[in-house]
Parts: C-alpha cells; sequence; structure tokens
C-alpha cells in the first residue's frame, strides 16, 4: 500500500497543494479534478483515490486553485464555472506529472467530479495520445461544451439514478461523446453525493475497473475493493 505525501504541485506560474501515493509496480496514475468549491482533501475523492491505489493505481490529488484564488472565489464563484480555467490549470498539472521523472513513465488517466468533470474532458480533448482514460463520478460533462466531441479517451460516467437533473445532463452528454469506448452507470437510488449505504464504494469500484482496463489492461481483482470508512 502506498503512503500519501504532500507535494508542491507546479501549474505554470501557480504553486498547489497536492497529496501523491504511488504504490510499488503501479503502471498508472489518475488525476483527480475536484467539483466546485472543493480541495483536494474531499472525503469522497479521498475514499476513491484510496480505492484505485488498492487496485494498484498511484493517484495525485491536488488543489486547482491557490490559496488567493481560492478567495476570490469563495466571493464571486467566479472560478469554480470557469472551465476553459480549470482545464487549463488540470493540463499544466499534466505537464508537471509528465516532466517529473518519478511519475512520466506512468499511464495518466483523470478522474473528475462535478464542475471538475467537465475541465477532465477538456484537457483530455486536447491530449487524445496523451490520456489514456477517463472517469466522471457525479459530473457535469454538459459544461465541456464542443470538446465532447473531440474526447478520445474511454470515458465513463458515473451518476447517481435519483440526481434527476444531473443524470439527464449527462445522458445528452453521452450522446455527444465520439470516443470508441464510452458508457453510463447509474447507481440505483444515490443522489448526487452518493451518501448512500454502498454507493461510493459503488462509484470506487467502477472507477477501478475503468482505470484496470483502459489504463493499464489489466483485470479488477476482487480483493480490491475495501469498505468505505
Amino acid at each position: 500500500m502506498a503512503v500519501e505525501r504532500e507535494v508542491e504541485v507546479m501549474a505554470g506560474q501557480a504553486r498547489l497543494g497536492g497529496t501523491l501515493a504511488v504504490p510499488e509496480g503501479a503502471r498508472g496514475l489518475v488525476i483527480f479534478a475536484h467539483g466546485s468549491g472543493s480541495s483536494r482533501h474531499s472525503p469522497r475523492n479521498r475514499y476513491v483515490a484510496y480505492s484505485l491505489r488498492m487496485a494498484g493505481l498511484g493517484t495525485l490529488l491536488f488543489d486547482l486553485l491557490t490559496e488567493d484564488e481560492e478567495a476570490l472565489d469563495e466571493v464571486t464563484a467566479e472560478l469554480r464555472f470557469d472551465i476553459g480555467f480549470l482545464a487549463k490549470r488540470l493540463a499544466e498539472v499534466t505537464d508537471w506529472v509528465f516532466a517529473n521523472p518519478e511519475l512520466r513513465q506512468l499511464n495518466v488517466g483523470y478522474f473528475g467530479s462535478s464542475t471538475g468533470a467537465a475541465a477532465a474532458l477538456v484537457a483530455a480533448a486536447e491530449r487524445t495520445d496523451e490520456i489514456g482514460a477517463v472517469v466522471s463520478r457525479g459530473g457535469r460533462p454538459d459544461l465541456a461544451g464542443e470538446a465532447l466531441e473531440r474526447v478520445m479517451a474511454p470515458t465513463l460516467f458515473v451518476v447517481g439514478g435519483a440526481d434527476d437533473i444531473v443524470l439527464d445532463l449527462n445522458q445528452r452528454a453521452l450522446e455527444r461523446l465520439r470516443a470508441p469506448m464510452r458508457a453510463m452507470e447509474v447507481i440505483p437510488g444515490a443522489t448526487h453525493l452518493f451518501p448512500e449505504p454502498g454507493a461510493l464504494e459503488r462509484v470506487a469500484e467502477l472507477a477501478a475497473g475503468w482505470f484496470r482496463r483502459f489504463l493499464v489492461g489489466l483485470p479488477l481483482g476482487q480483493e480490491t475493493r475495501p469498505s468505505a470508512p
């Protein structure tokens, strides 16, 4: 089991806090793009990251915004829905990963939630030869706009069955995707944040299976399914 460590992630001129963990022998790294008003400390994303590491994948959670940007956004909310800005920030963090000797040999995928899912799709559309897979949890892929039609990475949308509006938006976005491998999994009875018993575990299981299959070409074993804290 990989040990988490805090890192300073460079995104252009911005210095961002990050949490990195790479299990021994890992062949893939999943970069997380959190949703609006969240951070790398999101308990939901941290649980999914833990599950991915149990499946042999490396994880990088980072803060999309600097402290000054977060303070501005708390007042104006102008950055959390600026998908172009968030996608550019994610792309810059991806550049940091590719420039890191410790990480550059790993296949890279994106895990996005809420507005972070749109940013992940836009960034993936610009890096069709570098991003191996994308998973969206309760995401807003509709906000990716025309970039949806340029995403080539295998893409999975995971949506709560009781999250009616987001479910409809995901169905519409799925129809616009042109990625050769694309799918949507609906978790019955789950709402937007997946707080229902077993819902987040199912999200983590689906994400691990998708990344194992398309990022590193391995099946998901029964032993890689931890219980939610």
